[in-house]
């Protein structure tokens, strides 16, 4: 069974199709690797070859990947399950997205607060409540 990160919303991210436009479904299917969910105002087909790009973290931020599902949610809305298919590209997209978590955690708290915090002091403030539960934070 496949799993994929729900990538924050906060953190806008580029789906851009890449010129290897499609992977057969057999081979598809064989993909174990897990992934990101994240919003598109654009549906994918099963199969597409795309690039997941962050651009709030700059131009090394990107990260080949392959549409593994995608569901409509509203109008222009859709939920995109990007699938990486091979270990290095999953564990740096998996670092990144803690990165965003942490990011976005650290709006959340702000917000709350109502005053600006160290980066550093959220970090492990949120490592110390989810880092263990990370890798289970995942939709299918």
């Amino acid at each position: 069974m496949r799993r994929f990160l729900r990538h924050p919303s906060d953190m806008p991210v580029e789906l851009v199709q890449r010129k290897h436009a499609f992977l057969p479904r057999q081979r598809l299917n064989n993909i174990s690797l897990g992934g990101v969910a994240c919003n598109s105002s654009k549906g994918f087909r099963k199969g597409t070859a795309v690039e997941l790009r962050i651009p709030l973290l700059g131009e090394q931020a990107r990260y080949p990947g392959v549409v593994a599902w995608c569901r409509k949610q509203q109008e222009d809305s859709y939920l995109v399950g990007i699938a990486f298919i091979d270990e290095d590209t999953l564990f740096r997209a998996r670092m990144v997205e803690q990165v965003c978590q942490i990011e976005h955690y650290r709006h959340q708290r702000e917000q709350e607060l109502g005053t600006a915090l160290e980066v550093e002091t959220v970090a492990r403030e949120w490592i110390a409540l989810h880092a263990a539960e990370f890798p289970s934070t995942q939709i299918h």
